[in-house]
């Protein structure tokens, strides 16, 4: 799936997050900020591949490794390594000679300044670590900016995430695996 970088993203009206750093499951929400794509690539649409600045790919690895946006059932392959996973390889497991896997089914948002948010497929990190893609500055800007780790929103403490509507659902299995739901305010 491809779109041009710093374009509107529109593929979900929604946000649906999962906070792995908290284990807050299902956060639901219609988003308040504008968001933009960044690293939706295509092999066969062009992209800039250039030496990461420092602190940038560790920082973007924490932000993947925290947050799930939007996951999808099935998962989406990496089109530009030259051959495809065999079907017996794991696929969130990285290729052979690669640090990050090449399929998964998850975004990031990463904050801006004005109430703009970056949406990024997981994969960005394996475009970043395995293929050496080098997204727009003000994506590079805004990821060393952010730390995935600190407290935000306090109406949504279980989310690393600063634009969370007060009027939003959080739905998460409690200690009885029933499912519960809350309004985040």
């Amino acid at each position: 799936m491809y779109y041009d970088d710093l374009t509107p993203y529109e593929y979900t009206h929604d946000e649906v997050w999962y906070d792995r750093s908290t284990g807050m499951h299902f956060l639901r929400y219609e988003p308040t900020y504008q968001r933009l794509n960044i690293g939706w690539l295509q092999a066969d649409q062009p992209w800039t591949a250039a030496p990461a600045p420092e602190g940038f790919v560790s920082r973007l690895l924490a932000i993947i490794d925290a947050q799930d946006v939007n996951s999808m059932l099935g998962h989406h392959d990496c089109d530009l390594c030259s051959t495809p996973l065999p079907l017996s390889h794991p696929w969130y497991e990285p290729r052979p000679g690669h640090q990050r896997a090449s399929a998964n089914t998850s975004e990031i948002r990463v904050p801006a300044n004005d109430n703009i948010a970056y949406a990024a497929p997981h994969l960005v990190g394996h475009y970043v670590t395995d293929h050496g893609y080098l997204p727009p500055q003000p994506f590079i800007d805004a990821v060393l900016a952010f730390d995935p780790h600190s407290p935000w929103p306090t109406h949504c403490p279980q989310i690393r995430f600063p634009w969370i509507p007060s009027q939003a659902r959080l739905r998460f299995i409690d200690d009885d695996d029933l499912w519960n739901d809350h309004a985040g305010t």
